[in-house]
């Protein structure tokens, strides 16, 4: 059997999930503030306690690998880097934008006649990290951080239906006024991942466990307290 640990932490929503043959078999998520660190480990054991299994039984463990928060996505690749390293088993990784598109697909968020699909992670103020994807989950633009404006994607809204996904959608509803414009504001969910995982998994696409790192896209930078402490 394979049986892949799904680990997504890139934004504020906690989860994990379990899939077996590429089908979800248990599911845990917390939007609680600040909780990845103190939840995803018992997420992961709550489940494999409840299947009656332990991490050696698993195939792999697969990680939502960015971009996203910094400090979200450190929790995730240092947990899932654990499992694996204590297990011995492969580290897989899916990106977080493509978590995204097959959400879309599979809670059927797609307006009639849908041409691409955009998902969206918030990255503060107007700005966003963004890809764009056709509704079969390809990606065709390079994944980049992008401020928003009115004029932002108006190549492809001409052409019909765009869905826009993710924590960074709701924030770009008053902006793009298009038509064809449609958004989903959500997060991404490791419910979401089981297909992505599993082909990973039999391509045999395994992650370095001792030198993976996740996709920041943005180098992330330490700010000293302008307060004064003392």
């Amino acid at each position: 059997m394979e049986r892949i640990i799904l680990i997504e932490t890139a934004t504020a929503l906690c989860s994990a999930a379990l899939a077996e043959d590429g089908k979800i078999v248990s599911y845990r998520e917390s939007a609680e503030p600040r909780s990845h660190a103190s939840l995803t480990a018992v997420f992961i054991k709550e489940m494999l306690d409840g299947r009656d299994c332990g991490v050696k039984d698993c195939s792999a463990v697969c990680v939502s690998m960015g971009p996203g928060s910094y400090t979200g996505l450190r929790v995730g690749v240092s947990t899932a880097k654990g499992l694996c390293f204590g297990a011995g088993i492969p580290l897989l990784a899916v990106g977080t934008l493509d978590i995204l598109a097959g959400q879309a697909v599979m809670e059927d968020m797609l307006p009639e006649g849908c041409r691409y699909i955009v998902p969206m992670i918030d990255a503060r103020r107007m700005e966003v990290y963004t890809a764009v994807f056709t509704p079969d989950g390809k990606q065709i633009t390079e994944t980049a951080p992008l401020v928003v404006t009115e004029e932002s994607f108006g190549q492809y809204l001409e052409e019909g239906p765009v869905l826009f996904v993710g924590d960074g959608a709701g924030k770009c509803a008053d902006v793009i006024g298009h038509e064809n414009a449609h958004f989903a504001q959500c997060c991404p969910k490791a419910s979401a991942m089981a297909g992505a995982a599993s082909a990973e998994y039999k391509e045999k696409r395994f992650k370095d466990v001792a030198y993976f790192e996740p996709f920041y896209l943005k180098e992330f930078v330490a700010t000293t307290s302008k307060k004064k402490l003392f």
